[in-house]
């Protein structure tokens, strides 16, 4: 009886002892992936064309991000479908933390413009939020109108003299267009290019009369007075432009469009592996060259949780999908 006692409590001890380790395991093993993540170079899949916004962008960051990891961060380009090629390369990667994804809100409008390959909330892990690329409402000089206010009571009074220039079926521009249409209570026709260049050309041209272009790209004319600007679409003005009005606050009351990009990665990705990288990319982004070269190609560096990033998507998801439906706008 006494040998059977011990026999038990023995097996008892043995017993606290491995459910001990298995804590102690799994409280370490966090950690450990952390410190050995990553243990190889790194792919950031661009789903555009090299040269683009999004391709500057990423290889802007790249270097200092690279430094950040201990590792390379290898810009990729994977262009087609509007993004959809790249984007969905990423959905079914490993979730292992090699594998990321220079997102844009693309990614959301995308979803309201017709059936994707992957879930645009289900297939990824948000990582961080990178930088936002400001839109501007600008117009002809020829356009009799000095302000947000005006430009709606023109588009009022004439509703078939206004034509809005925009680069592309489903871009952020032709959909911060139709916002603006909409909130404003307006009908500025679209006038739809295959692509930025030719749709400010026309601008410039007079051919069209008003545009909510990226301040990158209607600036210099800006300044040259070949354009006019009226307001920023973003809900707080510019840094570049502080002295530039919102368009929420002279004459659209609640509207933003905004064009921003971020990192995703697959779903599934451990939480250790997205909080590396986060820091990673704050790291990059914090250095005061990326933070000059940014605002000299137009971006405005707004790093955040991955929390943010995912709210940010979720949201602009169900705002343009509705805008899309409503509008009948039909993806290409």
């Amino acid at each position: 009886m006494i040998r059977g006692g011990k026999t038990r409590k023995s097996r008892g001890a043995s017993g606290y002892v491995l459910l001990a380790c298995v804590l102690l395991l799994n409280a370490w093993a966090p950690a450990t992936l952390a410190q050995a993540y990553p243990a190889r170079a790194v792919r950031l899949i661009v789903p555009y064309a090299p040269g683009g916004g999004t391709d500057i962008l990423a290889r802007a960051l790249a270097p200092r991000v690279s430094e950040a990891l201990g590792q390379s961060l290898v810009v990729e380009n994977r262009p087609g479908a509007g993004g959809n090629i790249g984007a969905d390369a990423v959905a079914k990667a490993a979730p292992d933390g090699y594998t990321l994804v220079m997102a844009a809100n693309t990614i959301a409008i995308n979803a309201g413009l017709g059936k994707l390959p992957f879930d645009p909330l289900k297939d990824f892990a948000p990582v961080t939020m990178l930088a936002s690329a400001p839109m501007l409402l600008v117009v002809h000089p020829g356009v009799n109108a000095k302000s947000t206010a005006e430009l709606v009571a023109l588009a009022r009074a004439s509703p078939t003299r206004l034509n809005f220039s925009n680069p592309g079926n489903g871009t952020p521009q032709h959909l911060a267009e139709e916002l603006f249409n909409r909130m404003a209570g307006v009908e500025i026709q679209h006038v739809v290019y295959k692509g930025g260049g030719p749709a400010l050309l026309d601008l410039l041209a007079g051919t069209t009369q008003a545009a909510v272009l990226t301040m990158a790209s209607v600036k210099p004319f800006v300044q040259n007075g070949k354009l006019r600007v009226l307001a920023v679409a973003t809900a707080k003005r510019s840094q570049a432009m502080p002295e530039v009005p919102t368009i929420a606050e002279s004459g659209v009351p609640g509207y933003e469009a905004d064009l921003w990009y971020g990192i995703m990665a697959p779903a599934g990705t451990a939480r250790e592996v997205v909080q590396r990288l986060n820091q990673a990319f704050a790291r990059a982004l914090s250095a005061p060259e990326v933070q000059e070269r940014l605002a000299a190609l137009g971006f405005e560096a707004t790093p955040g949780t991955p929390e943010r990033l995912g709210e940010i998507h979720r949201n602009d998801i169900e705002k343009y999908g509705k805008l899309i439906r409503e509008a009948g706008i039909k993806g290409e």
